[in-house]
């Protein structure tokens, strides 16, 4: 199985909501965010990916960790992902999606929107959410 680091997003806002994004050609919802480049620290390549993809810019100081997860890549067959995971906390409410991302939601964990989730997304992120 191949290795791919990422750092992520939990990006919610005042109602619970978590932002999800589906990159372009793909069919799972996922915590913004992506892989890091050679010798790029997580907090740096967040803060990268999320002004390339949704033109959110955040600081060092909105990043709060939460920790090192993995799972099966959603759109990398044979591939393992680990993530450094941050959460954000933001009153923006509209993202409009950039670069390879083709679509953006707010996603209620408590909800049943008929999407599909990421592994990552699916057995990590969100039941950490829903726990509180």
């Amino acid at each position: 199985m191949g290795k791919i680091n990422i750092a992520a997003a939990i990006i919610t806002d005042s109602q619970g909501r978590c932002l999800l994004v589906r990159k372009r050609g793909t069919s799972y919802f996922m915590q913004p965010g992506g892989k890091l480049e050679v010798g790029e620290q997580p907090e740096s390549a967040l803060i990268r990916e999320l002004q390339e993809e949704l033109g959110f810019t955040v600081t060092p100081d909105e990043l709060v960790s939460v920790g090192r997860f993995t799972d099966i890549a959603a759109n990398e067959p044979g591939h393992i992902v680990y993530a450094d995971i941050f959460r954000i906390t933001t009153t923006r409410t509209c993202f409009e999606p950039t670069a390879e991302i083709e679509e953006v939601i707010w996603f209620e964990p408590n909800g049943h929107q008929p999407v599909m989730l990421a592994p990552l997304t699916e057995n990590h992120l969100l039941p950490m959410l829903l726990k509180g």
